[in-house]
């Protein structure tokens, strides 16, 4: 006989629902093979506060992808970068 999982290990289904506040695409030179590459970066909102995420892609590597949870000053941060300081949150 096969052991169930007891009730409260099951993943439950999450309420509330996440806004897309913002999401901008940065043209980029990857710091390892030279290649230029795009970053995209896209900020949420949801209940617990802001999730930043990124992705890279570069030709000749495997995407590169972060989720990162903001402070709502790091995300006003973000929401107001300079176009020369853009994708400052890779580092």
């Amino acid at each position: 006989m096969a052991a169930r999982p007891h009730p409260d290990n099951q993943i439950q289904p999450q309420t509330g629902s996440m806004e897309l506040i913002c999401s901008r695409t940065i043209p980029a030179i990857d710091a390892e093979s030279l290649q230029p590459c795009e970053a995209k970066e896209a900020l949420f909102r949801d209940r617990h506060g802001f999730l930043l995420y990124l992705n890279k892609q570069v030709a000749s590597a495997p995407v590169e992808e972060r989720l990162l949870r903001l402070e709502t000053r790091e995300a006003l941060v973000w929401l107001n970068e300079a176009p020369q300081e853009q994708g400052s949150f890779w580092g």
